[in-house]
Parts: C-alpha cells; sequence; structure tokens
C-alpha cells in the first residue's frame, strides 16, 4: 500500500538563501530514490522554479486560477522525473484570494495525492499571508537560511508569526552555502536556543549545504547539481538530506556524508 503524500514546504525569511535551488535539487534527489515527487512553484510574486529547472511549460498557475485548466493539466514533466507545477509571477486573483476560492484551490492540491509520495512546495521568501498559507498547508517545512546575521534574524521572524499562522505545521532547518560544519551548528545553536525560549518551538538542524562552485556552474546553466555534478559534495548532502526525509519524521542530521 502507498504510503501518504507528504507535502513539505520550503521557506525562508528573505530572499538569497537559495531556496529555489534547495527545492528544485531536493525533489530530483527524492525522485532517485523511486519517490512520486511533485515541485511546486508556490512563490505568487517572484515565481522562478521554471527557470532553475531550465524548463518551459505550456501552461501554468495562472491558468488554474483563471479555471481554464485543472492543477492535475497543468503537471509539466521535470528534469530527474519529477513533476513540476509552474507559477506564474504577481498572479492577483490568487494573492488576493478570500478563503473560499483559495479553498477549492487547495482541494485541486489534494486531488495528487493518489499518485504523489512528496508535494514540495517553492513558498515565496519573508512573512507575506499567502507563504502561510502554502506553509501552513503542509505537513512539515524546511526553514532555509545562510550564516548572513540577517538572513538568520529573518529566519526567527519566519518561525515566530508561523507558530501563529501555521501552528501545525512542523519545522526544520536546513543551512545554506556554509563555509564550514561549524558554520552551521553555530547557526543551528543560536536558532535553536531563541525558538525555545521565546516561542517553545523545537527546530531540528535537519542537515547544511557547503558553498559549492560546482552548485554556483550548474545555476547559471539553469541545470541542477544533482544531476549535473553527482559527486559533488553539495550533491552528497541533498542525497542525505532526501534520504532523511524518505526514512520519516523530521530528524537532526547533525553529520552529513
Amino acid at each position: 500500500m502507498n504510503q501518504p503524500m507528504r507535502t513539505i514546504a520550503l521557506t525562508s525569511g528573505k530572499g538569497g538563501t537559495g531556496k529555489t535551488c534547495v527545492a528544485a535539487n531536493l525533489g530530483i534527489a527524492l525522485a532517485a530514490q523511486g519517490h512520486r515527487v511533485v515541485v511546486f512553484d508556490a512563490d505568487l510574486q517572484l515565481a522562478n522554479l521554471d527557470v532553475a529547472l531550465g524548463i518551459k511549460a505550456p501552461y501554468g498557475l495562472q491558468h488554474v486560477v483563471n479555471e481554464e485548466r485543472s492543477l492535475r493539466d497543468i503537471l509539466c514533466p521535470g528534469p530527474g522525473n519529477i513533476r513540476v507545477v509552474t507559477g506564474g509571477s504577481a498572479i492577483p486573483a490568487l494573492m488576493s484570494a478570500g478563503p473560499k476560492r483559495m479553498g477549492t484551490f487547495l482541494r485541486q492540491i489534494e486531488d495528487l495525492a493518489h499518485d504523489t509520495d512528496f508535494l514540495l512546495f517553492d513558498t515565496g521568501a519573508g512573512l507575506d499571508s499567502r507563504v502561510f498559507t502554502f506553509v501552513g498547508f503542509a505537513q512539515q517545512a524546511i526553514l532555509v537560511t545562510t550564516p548572513d546575521p540577517t538572513s538568520v534574524t529573518d529566519a526567527y521572524a519566519t518561525v515566530k508569526v508561523a507558530t501563529r499562522r501555521a501552528p501545525a505545521t512542523e519545522f526544520g532547518l536546513l543551512v545554506n552555502m556554509v563555509s564550514e560544519m561549524k558554520d552551521a551548528n553555530g547557526v543551528h545553536a543560536a536558532l535553536a536556543r531563541v525558538c525555545e525560549s521565546y516561542l517553545g518551538v523545537t527546530l531540528p538542524l535537519l542537515g547544511y549545504l557547503h558553498a559549492d562552485d560546482e552548485v554556483a556552474a550548474a545555476t547559471r546553466k539553469r541545470q541542477c547539481f544533482v544531476l549535473t555534478a553527482p559527486r559533488s559534495r553539495a550533491a552528497r548532502e541533498m542525497n542525505a538530506l532526501a534520504i532523511s526525509l524518505a526514512n520519516g519524521q523530521f530528524q537532526p542530521m547533525l553529520r552529513m556524508a
């Protein structure tokens, strides 16, 4: 019997953390393990998942919002055997949609469950209410930050707002673009301490990704580094994260492959 669909949101407190790159490569890493994966561009202001994946979809989210296509109709094949829901920047109808219309839209997402193992939402960055609509719909959320102090501060703000707007969603931390493992551990220690002290929230460290020239090279070419540089340090770390997620609940991974 197939397991229920896992819904995971990838979010961040600010732009520039590499969140979309993480979402794309994590989806491919999960698919490589035999899971059926849909990566959903849920950034309603600056949708760019299609650019990161190097694909051009004939239909996107705006066609669903305009009731021209169903969500299943617009699923587009992506690299590494994933399926993709591409977005459309600044979709006014969805950004301003009320609870009833959003409810209809979210029910279409639930319809993907019978042939999807993992649904990954690549949300927008920041504290916009639509970000938390998708975070709240997800069972779990991966908070992507870098060691940059402003990124860490904004990551805390994201968790703080999420405790009110998406209290049922379980958060875990991924520290991106680190130079050394101690950078990730330092960021996690600081964030976990304030989240526990001031919010009563446990924030496990799911993993970290080293800054890697091969990641940058793949990104410039609109490719995914888990495919173009599978032996790179970042690809090994991404695959370790995928294995951890596929094995069940969010568990700390303090030592990556």
